[in-house]
């Protein structure tokens, strides 16, 4: 088992592994005390819902569980009051925890709701895809989605403990593991050239604990240094500015993690285009994307992006935050006016 530590305000620990689903209880029980509010989806729940179950009752955890459909359509507040609704009617207290087990909906939306309830209460975070292991369950960023964007509501609130079983991959359809390869190439380009260069020259799936321990490393290096998201931790946004107004525009069946290889490839090619940068790195991205499968067309236009766009956390008043790169290992941040914003994702999205 691999652990790295994550020095936030709150240090944890994730632990990275083959065959640690079983050992939860086990993991959990030298971090927190009390009942354990186990929240997933439908789809992991049967997969995995029983056997963290059983791991926590053989740990001496009492636990109560919340399983809602899943999707990302359901990561919304009607589904997150629900959440506090059943943790109120458990009697569930300040001395207990949430776990959240599954992708990064599950991770979200229970960050959240133990952001939230009785102003907060602590939280293990299991994710159980690629993408969730690689991103959304380290960090502490926290979050529902409105009809006007993704994640415009949220807290942050560092989980206590983060437990990634890599076994946990081989469910995961081609696709869904793609997401998590999309995540992972950024952190390549944001600040790790041989890492990008690593993963571009060759399939390296059966490398994988190895590469969600880098994940791993590399986000919790820029968290540590920026936890609250005013500075340095704004390069992980590569890609996501455009990537969510793609998901939005789409109704959520564009994926997280194709909607971001859209958002960094259209970056790239506009921040070239803008003078940004000496050359358009959207080409090699293009490439190293291809290796896994990743679809990095863009299927809307720029007017239908802004619309989405405008409505982005990274926007501040008249500019907007956009993510560039200055070359492959090294991210920027540029204040783009946002009357600019639609001629910019023009020149990225269409040719």
């Amino acid at each position: 088992m691999i652990t790295v530590p994550v020095k936030t305000s709150a240090p944890y620990d994730v632990h990275i592994g083959s065959g640690i689903l079983q050992k939860a209880g086990e993991l959990i029980r030298p971090v927190l005390r009390g009942r354990a509010a186990l929240i997933t989806d439908s789809t992991v729940d049967s997969l995995y819902g029983d056997i963290v179950r059983q791991s926590l009752a053989d740990s001496g955890f009492d636990a109560v569980s919340y399983v809602f459909p899943a999707g990302e359509e359901h990561k919304n507040l009607s589904e997150y009051a629900g959440i506090l609704s059943f943790l109120a009617e458990n009697a569930v207290t300040r001395g207990d925890f949430l776990i959240a087990l599954g992708g990064g909906v599950s991770g979200d939306m229970t960050g959240f709701a133990a952001a939230t309830y009785l102003r907060g209460i602590p939280f293990v975070q299991i994710p159980t895809t690629f993408l969730a292991a690689a991103d959304a369950s380290v960090g502490g960023k926290t979050a529902v989605d409105l009809a006007a964007g993704k994640n415009l509501v949220g807290a942050f609130h560092q989980p206590s403990l983060v437990i990634c079983d890599t076994d946990t991959f081989s469910t995961l359809t081609p696709a869904a593991f793609a997401d998590g390869m999309t995540e992972t190439i950024k952190h390549g380009l944001i600040c790790d050239r041989a890492f990008f260069d690593f993963l571009a020259s060759g399939d390296r799936r059966g490398e994988i604990n190895e590469i969600v321990r880098k994940d791993v490393e590399i986000k919790s290096s820029f968290v540590a240094a920026d936890e609250f998201d005013r500075g340095r931790r704004q390069m992980l946004n590569f890609g996501h500015t455009i990537g969510h107004a793609v998901e939005v525009n789409s109704e959520f069946s564009v994926s997280h993690g194709r909607a971001v290889a859209i958002g960094m490839c259209a970056a790239a090619k506009a921040a070239h285009a803008f003078g940004l940068c000496g050359e358009d790195l959207s080409v090699p991205i293009r490439e190293a994307l291809s290796r896994y499968g990743i679809d990095s067309a863009c299927p809307f236009s720029a007017a239908s992006l802004t619309e989405a766009a405008l409505r982005d956390k990274k926007r501040f008043g008249e500019t907007i935050n956009i993510i560039y790169l200055k070359t492959i290992g090294e991210a920027a941040v540029h204040p783009l006016p946002v009357r600019q914003l639609e001629a910019f994702l023009r020149a990225g999205c269409e040719s």
